[in-house]
C-alpha cells in the first residue's frame, strides 16, 4: 500500500523547471503530515467520497482502455444489468417534479383552466427532460457539480450573486414542500395536529436524510423509490375514481391554448416543474457511480444510460401530474369554488365532490402529499448541501451543512404557518407566486448551466452543440 501511495505521489506531483532537486524538496513537503493534511486535494469538497460511489463495471465488459473503444466513437454495448446500476439518480432528480409546489400548480390549472393547459404541462415536463439532461451531461463530462464550476469559472461577485440565487430558489420551494408535508400531516391526524406543528415534525427529515445516507446510496434510492410508488398509487387511485373523459384528456395534451385568464396558472406551472434548484441537485447525483471523467469510453457509457434512466424517471411525474390536474378539471373547472381551491382545502374539496366509500378521498389525497412533501424535502436538503458546499466550498460535516440548509427553509416556514394558520386562501395565494418566483430564478441556473456544457476547456469533445444551445437558452 505504501509503494502503491509513492508511486502515485509521483504521477500526480507536478514537474518542475529547478530540476530534480526541487522536485524532490516539492515530495518531502507532500510527505510531511502538515502539507498533505492541507493539501489542494483535501481542501475540494466532493459530491460523493470515493467510498460512496457505486462501481458499474460488470463482468464481461470490454476494456474500457482500449484505444480503439475510444477512437470509434461508437456507443457502448447495451446492458440491461448496466442500466440497472445506473438507475437512481434520475430518480431522485425526478421527485422534484412532484413536490408539494407542483401539485398545487397542478390543481390550481385544472380547476381554473380545465384540461386546457395539460399541453403546456407535457412540454414543460420535455423541457425540464432536457435540462436535467444538461446537467448529468455536465456532471459526469467534468467530474464537478454546477455549484462547484461556478465557483471555478466566474468572478467572486458572480459567483455571490448566482449563490445567493440558487438559495432563494431553494428557499422558495422550501417553504412550499414542508408546508405541504404539514398539511398532509394536518389532515391525516384528522385536524389534531395544527400547521406550526407539523412543520417542526418535518424539519425532522434532516435526521433522516443523516441516517439514510449512512446506510449508502443505493438504500437511499430505494427509499425514494417507495415514496415514489406511494405517490403513483395515490394519485392514479383519485383519477380511477373520478373517471375523467379521455377525450378531453388528449385533446387537452395536443391543442395549444392559452388566453390571458390563465396566464398566472401558466407560469406558476412552468416554474413548478422547472426548478433551478433541481439542475444543481442532479449534476451531483451522477457522480455516486464510479466513473472517470477522464476516460472518454466511461464518459460516453454514462451518459447513454443516464439519459435512458432520466427519461424513464421523468414519465412516472408526467403521469402523476396529469392525474392530478384531471381530476381537479374533472371535479371543479367552471365551478365557483374553482378559484378558492388550493393546497390546505384541496383534500375537503375532493372529500365533499367525490364522496367517501372504503378508502375516503380526503386520506388518499393526505398520504399521496405526505409522500410528495417527505420525498421532496430530503432531497431539498440534499440539493442545499450540493449548493453549499459547492459555491462557498465550506470544510464542515454533514450534519452541520444539513441543519444550516435545513434552517434556511424552517425558520421562515414556521413563520409562513403561524400567520397564515388561519387563512388557507391566503397560504393557496402565497404557494402560487412562489411557483411564479421559481420561474422567475429560471435563468440563473440555466444560463450558468449553458454556457459551461457549451464551452471546450470544461467539457472537452463532450461540449454540446449550437442547436442544443439556441434550444436551451429559449427556455431560458
Amino acid at each position: 500500500m505504501a509503494a502503491a501511495d509513492e508511486e502515485h505521489a509521483a504521477r500526480t506531483a507536478p514537474s518542475s523547471p529547478d530540476g530534480p532537486a526541487a522536485a524532490e524538496e516539492h515530495a518531502l513537503l507532500r510527505s510531511s503530515s502538515f502539507f498533505s493534511a492541507c493539501s489542494e486535494e483535501d481542501l475540494v469538497e466532493r459530491a460523493f467520497e470515493p467510498a460512496q460511489q457505486v462501481i458499474v463495471s460488470v463482468p464481461g465488459d470490454p476494456d474500457a482502455d482500449d484505444e480503439h473503444l475510444i477512437s470509434c466513437g461508437r456507443a457502448p454495448p447495451f446492458s440491461w444489468r448496466k442500466l440497472w446500476l445506473f438507475t437512481g439518480p434520475g430518480f431522485l432528480m425526478s421527485i422534484a417534479f412532484l413536490d408539494p409546489g407542483n401539485l398545487e400548480g397542478d390543481l390550481q390549472a385544472g380547476a381554473i383552466a380545465g384540461d386546457s393547459l395539460l399541453w403546456l404541462l407535457f412540454w414543460a415536463t420535455a423541457m425540464g427532460l432536457l435540462v436535467q439532461l444538461l446537467a448529468a451531461r455536465l456532471g459526469v463530462a467534468t467530474g464537478k457539480h454546477l455549484a462547484e464550476l461556478c465557483r471555478d469559472e466566474y468572478p467572486d461577485w458572480a459567483r455571490r450573486a448566482l449563490w445567493l440565487m440558487s438559495e432563494v430558489s431553494m428557499v422558495s420551494a422550501d417553504i412550499q414542500e414542508v408546508i405541504g408535508s404539514a398539511i398532509a400531516i394536518k389532515i391525516l391526524s384528522n385536524g389534531f395536529l395544527p400547521l406550526w406543528a407539523g412543520v417542526v415534525i418535518t424539519a425532522l427529515d434532516c435526521v433522516v436524510f443523516l441516517s439514510l445516507e449512512n446506510y449508502g446510496v443505493r438504500k437511499l434510492e430505494a427509499v425514494f423509490a417507495v415514496l415514489i410508488a406511494t405517490m403513483a398509487w395515490s394519485f392514479a387511485w383519485m383519477f380511477i375514481k373520478t373517471k375523467p373523459n379521455g377525450k378531453d384528456l388528449i385533446i387537452g395534451i395536443l391543442v395549444p391554448k392559452l388566453s390571458s385568464r390563465v396566464m398566472n396558472q401558466a407560469v406558476g406551472l412552468v416554474g413548478c416543474v422547472i426548478t433551478p434548484h433541481n439542475v444543481f441537485l442532479h449534476s451531483a447525483l451522477v457522480q455516486s457511480r464510479k466513473i472517470d471523467p477522464h476516460n472518454e469510453y466511461e464518459v460516453r457509457e454514462a451518459l447513454r444510460y443516464y439519459s435512458i434512466e432520466s427519461t424513464m424517471a421523468l414519465v412516472v411525474p408526467l403521469m402523476i401530474n396529469l392525474f392530478v390536474t384531471t381530476v381537479f378539471a374533472r371535479g371543479f373547472h367552471g365551478t365557483e369554488e374553482a378559484s378558492n381551491i388550493g393546497l390546505e382545502n384541496a383534500g375537503h374539496y375532493l372529500q365533499g365532490k367525490f364522496g367517501g366509500g372504503f378508502f375516503p378521498i380526503l386520506y388518499i389525497w393526505g398520504v399521496g402529499l405526505l409522500a410528495a412533501g417527505t420525498s421532496s424535502t430530503i432531497t431539498g436538503t440534499y440539493a442545499g448541501q450540493f449548493i453549499m458546499s459547492g459555491f462557498l466550498n465550506w470544510r464542515t460535516k454533514k450534519w452541520i451543512r444539513a441543519l444550516i440548509t435545513r434552517s434556511f427553509a424552517i425558520v421562515p416556514t414556521i413563520t409562513v404557518a403561524l400567520y397564515f394558520n388561519t387563512s388557507g386562501s391566503a397560504l393557496d395565494v402565497l404557494n402560487e407566486w412562489l411557483n411564479v418566483l421559481q420561474s422567475i430564478q429560471i435563468p440563473f441556473a440555466l444560463i450558468p448551466l449553458v454556457t459551461l456544457v457549451s464551452k471546450e476547456q470544461v467539457m472537452g469533445v463532450f461540449k454540446i452543440g449550437p442547436r442544443t444551445q439556441v434550444s436551451t437558452y429559449l427556455i431560458c
